[in-house]
Order: structure tokens, then C-alpha cells, then sequence
């Protein structure tokens, strides 16, 4: 074989590598963005591919975390699909905002009725917050069904270290905030030491 075709070959093979790659991550459930500041609020966009060949998704159902429950969750209107809200008691009462005890939390949001046919992909929305107050990730277990019986769950969470589940469950995680350091101006012209805000 000549360099050419040698080198050919290999870029054929890259390729091949890069679009095998991408095209596994395409086919996960995901939330985007991954990654959101303490104690704020967010919108969140869970992006639901469809992997089966001839049929079409028709129903998505997504858990919230309860161990970390989020006070305020709302829902973006989607055209074409109805949305129901699961909520659960909480153990011990929490304070909103506003100091409003909450004693119940949204525990589930499944959506219905469209449909995401073979190689589409949607993307369903909701407002989150205040989020927790400490860096951590938060699990959003998602269970995919399709028009022909098919389920498919993504609820595996993956293990530091180790190679990703086959069917890994969406995953946010927070982040502390960034320290920001301003200079602060002495008199004379002189500059103090940076200090973080």
C-alpha cells in the first residue's frame, strides 16, 4: 500500500472513531447544561434521542431527587405534549425564598402524547431552583418508552473511575462560586493587595 492510501486509510479510521463516539453520546439521555452555581436558579433542558429504528418515542418520565429536593420547579409548555406533576411528602419541612414552609416537593414530570420519530431528537424544559447550597450533583433518572412497548431506562449512575453504564441517568452538577479578587485603589496611587470579594 502506498503512503498515501497508508495515510488515507488511517484518517478513514479516526473518523470512523470520532463519529462512533459521537454518535454513542448522541443516543444518551442528557440534561444541559451539566453544571449550574449553588443556591441559584436554572433552566434545565433534558434531551431525549430517539435510538430504535422504526418506532417512536411517546413518553418520557423524569424523577427529581428528593434526598436534595428542589423547592420550585416549572414547566415549559411543549407543543404537541401534555405534562403531568408527581409530587412526595418531605421527611421535615423546608423554607422557600419567601420563608413559606414547603412540605412537598415535585418527586416526577412525565410528558405524552408526541412523538419523536427514528433519528429526531427533543428537548423537554423546566425552571429549577433555588439550588443546593453546597457544591454536589443532583440525579434525574429518566425512563424512555417507545410506541412499540419498548422501555428503556436511563438510571445507572456512573462509578468514579470506572468505564460509563451502558444507560447513565442524567446528572447536574454544582458548582461553587467563582471567587472573583478586585484590586482596591489606596490613596496616593498606591494599589492595596487583591483580596477576593
Amino acid at each position: 500500500m502506498s503512503l498515501v492510501r497508508r495515510v488515507a486509510a488511517g484518517a478513514a479510521g479516526v473518523c470512523l472513531i470520532v463519529v462512533g463516539a459521537a454518535s454513542a453520546a448522541f443516543a444518551h439521555v442528557t440534561v444541559n447544561p451539566g453544571e449550574a452555581t449553588v443556591g441559584g436558579f436554572s433552566k434545565l433542558d433534558f434531551r431525549v434521542p430517539n435510538e430504535e429504528v422504526t418506532a417512536a418515542t411517546n413518553k418520557i418520565e423524569v424523577q427529581f431527587p428528593t434526598d436534595v429536593p428542589i423547592v420550585s420547579v416549572g414547566v415549559m409548555p411543549h407543543q404537541g405534549w401534555t405534562y403531568s406533576i408527581e409530587k412526595t411528602k418531605l421527611a421535615a419541612p423546608v423554607k422557600d425564598d419567601d420563608g413559606n414552609e414547603i412540605t412537598d416537593v415535585v418527586s416526577k414530570i412525565s410528558w405524552s402524547g408526541g412523538t419523536i420519530k427514528p433519528g429526531e431528537f427533543d428537548e423537554f424544559s423546566v425552571s429549577v431552583g433555588p439550588l443546593p447550597d453546597k457544591p454536589t450533583s443532583l440525579t434525574f433518572k429518566t425512563v424512555q418508552t417507545y410506541d412499540n412497548g419498548d422501555v428503556v431506562r436511563w438510571i445507572d449512575e456512573a462509578a468514579k473511575g470506572q468505564p460509563e453504564p451502558a444507560h447513565p441517568a442524567p446528572v447536574l452538577t454544582i458548582l461553587a462560586r467563582p471567587v472573583h479578587r478586585v484590586r482596591r485603589t489606596a490613596p496616593h496611587g498606591h494599589s492595596a493587595n487583591l483580596r477576593p470579594r
